[in-house]
């Protein structure tokens, strides 16, 4: 194996990381900014208030994402075990 087939390898990897872990994250924080915007006007500071919207939105993108997901890993994993042949 060469260099350069690792090097895109760890580059494929890091982008399919990155991508399946963008929906969930970036929705989790979003809500998170606007449930904190939330408390500072209004001053309330509870905990659970801070957790518990957090939690929903990341099991609800978890499910509405979560076929995209699975074929992007999915995708992923055939390309990298159709590889294996060139890669010695």
């Amino acid at each position: 194996m060469s260099a350069d087939v690792a090097l895109q390898m760890v580059s494929d990897l890091l982008w399919t990381g990155l991508l399946v872990c963008l929906p969930v994250l970036g929705l989790t924080m979003l809500v998170g900014l606007l449930v904190s915007v939330f408390q500072v006007v209004t001053q309330i500071q509870e905990m659970s208030l801070a957790f518990v919207p957090k939690l929903v939105t990341a099991a609800i993108a978890l499910i509405v994402f979560g076929p995209w997901i699975l074929k992007r890993l999915a995708g992923y994993m055939t390309q990298l075990w159709s590889g294996i042949p060139s890669m010695f």
